[in-house]
């Protein structure tokens, strides 16, 4: 994988998930949290917006953070499957957002030393924001996990629903600066020992679901980039 694919993938790997946690903005359970979420949605923005205009350049087809935001269909976004997966209740976000914030901080904490500078200066910003965001989602894992029974149920239905899709996350990148098979072990270390904390088990391996790098999205990236997508392409050219 060239270094504008493995851009492109990170960048949207952020986008996809920035729109996910966008929509609990005035439906989170307390208004706090609202805050909470957007801010770490626009966090995820950022990190998008910088690592999409990168793939752009590097392209060299003329195509900035707007035009590979806005006109590409769902088979050429190169996001792994877990970001695109409906939000659910909150449990289920919480438990996606452990899994993924715990990634991104080990891939980002390596990624600081990366040959190319501009992915360097990403990882240098971004480590910060999700160390951020793995913290967020522990406290919540914990406080759901060690509640009541309706809240363990829950947290417990949220980690089986995000599990299947773990795997995809530390499939080998070609070309990539960091090999996600090392960050597993790391990976695995923080999120299992979050798990324990909470008293909640870690759950039974079942068949993995992969493809996103690929192109092989679920359905739901789909209903996602219509309403990602639509205010652009109903008005194409038009600034604010």
């Amino acid at each position: 994988m060239t270094t504008q694919r493995y851009a492109l993938a990170l960048g949207d790997d952020a986008l996809i998930l920035a729109q996910r946690l966008g929509e609990w903005v005035a439906r989170a359970p307390e208004l706090e949290e609202d805050v909470a979420l957007a801010n770490i949605a626009l966090d995820l923005l950022g990190q998008a917006r910088t690592l999409l205009t990168y793939a752009g350049e590097l392209e060299g087809a003329g195509r900035d953070e707007d035009a590979l935001a806005y006109w590409r269909d769902d088979r050429d976004f190169r996001n792994v499957l877990l970001v695109e997966l409906p939000n659910g209740d909150f449990a289920v976000t919480m438990a996606r957002q452990l899994v993924f914030a715990a990634y991104q901080y080990e891939l980002y904490d390596r990624l600081r030393g990366s040959a190319d500078e501009t992915v360097a200066a990403v990882a240098g910003k971004a480590v910060k924001e999700v160390h951020y965001h793995r913290d967020h989602a522990t406290q919540w894992v914990l406080r759901l996990g060690d509640g009541t029974d309706e809240s363990r149920r829950r947290m417990v239905a949220g980690l089986e629903t995000v599990w299947p899709y773990v795997d995809e996350l530390f499939e080998p990148f070609d070309g990539a600066d960091v090999d996600p098979t090392a960050l597993r072990e790391p990976w695995t270390a923080y999120v299992h020992g979050v798990l324990a904390e909470a008293g909640l088990s870690v759950p039974e391996p079942t068949a993995s679901r992969r493809g996103g790098r690929d192109g092989l999205h679920t359905e739901h990236l789909g209903y996602l980039l219509a309403e990602l997508q639509h205010l652009h392409r109903s008005h194409p050219g038009a600034t604010w």
